[in-house]
């Protein structure tokens, strides 16, 4: 029976421990079905809903994790101000069609006498890494954790996260563990801001000022097929975020803006066939990230 029944408060159910969750994907095997998992921090919106989407295909048994993971945070930012609506992300999921969602506390996905931690390698060394030192590390290490204890047949993370979609896909492969990495597309407002559970944070002038990162990404997508040099199409992205926010608030509040190879995060070059145009900027307290993928060879470029 599918996870969604009506408005029924009790679904989808809720596994808070190891035993628990393991014992609902031991039935599902049972049944002959593939085991498929969405790791979330909650806060669900139209972005996390096509992660779902595409997680249910084939009849997969559809995990959501909800877990605010504390290694994944520095000093000084947002944890304790972090979202948490999980009484409408279990809606979300019951409409969406969840089967089960897995919901632990701090104590179960870091017991006492806990210190194994996976380092997340070159790649958590550039764009958000460097202004987030160990952010990856606690990336990775839990979601290493939620793969060891759902152990899933396909896991399914969002492109607006592309640095990191991009590590874990490495340690997937690094690791030789047994599941299917999917990417999904960005989900976007009309007006084009990327989706995300940190847009709660935004004033409205906020969110007006927010639009000024999807544009520059245009601008830099415009520019990259135009055939412009890396230089330029940087250079035409900050041009963008300065012309909303001035020129000295747009270099105080630019994290990173930049071309890179799409597998390699290096600085794109004409051998890149994929190129990631991505931006990190803060809009008052609000750090936004947002990238385009830009297929060089299906562009003809």
């Amino acid at each position: 029976m599918a996870a969604n029944a009506g408005t029924d408060p009790t679904r989808p159910p809720v596994a808070d421990s190891v035993v628990n969750v393991r014992e609902y994907v031991r039935r599902a095997r049972q049944a002959g079905r593939k085991i498929s998992i969405v790791p979330t921090m909650g806060a669900l919106h139209a972005g996390h809903l096509s992660l779902i989407e595409a997680a249910r295909r084939d009849n997969a048994f559809t995990i959501v994790t909800i877990y605010v993971n504390p290694t994944q945070f520095a000093p000084g930012e947002d944890l304790d101000a972090y979202p948490r609506t999980f009484d409408a992300d279990r809606a979300a999921c019951r409409d969406a069609g969840v089967d089960l969602i897995f919901a632990p506390t701090d104590a179960v996905m870091y017991p006492a006498g806990d210190q194994t931690r996976v380092h997340a390698g070159p790649l958590a060394d550039t764009l958000c890494g460097r202004h987030r030192p160990g952010h990856f590390d606690g990336v990775c290490t839990v979601v290493a954790k939620l793969f060891g204890i759902v152990q899933p047949d396909v896991a399914v993370f969002g492109q607006k996260d592309a640095q990191q979609a991009l590590i874990i896909r490495r340690m997937t492969r690094d690791l030789f563990l047994p599941i299917e990495i999917v990417v999904c597309p960005i989900v976007r407002e009309p007006d084009g801001l990327a989706l995300s559970s940190r847009n709660a944070y935004l004033s409205p002038p906020e969110r007006k000022q927010a639009l000024c990162l999807s544009r520059a990404l245009n601008a830099g997508r415009t520019s990259l097929l135009a055939g412009e040099a890396r230089d330029t199409i940087v250079a035409r992205m900050h041009d963008v975020v300065a012309a909303e926010l001035g020129e000295n608030s747009a270099k105080e509040a630019t994290d990173y803006l930049v071309a890179v190879d799409a597998e390699t995060l290096e600085p794109a070059t004409d051998a890149s066939p994929a190129v990631l145009l991505a931006g990190a900027v803060r809009i008052g307290r609000t750090r936004l990230i947002d990238n385009l993928l830009v297929d060089r060879s299906a562009s003809g470029v």
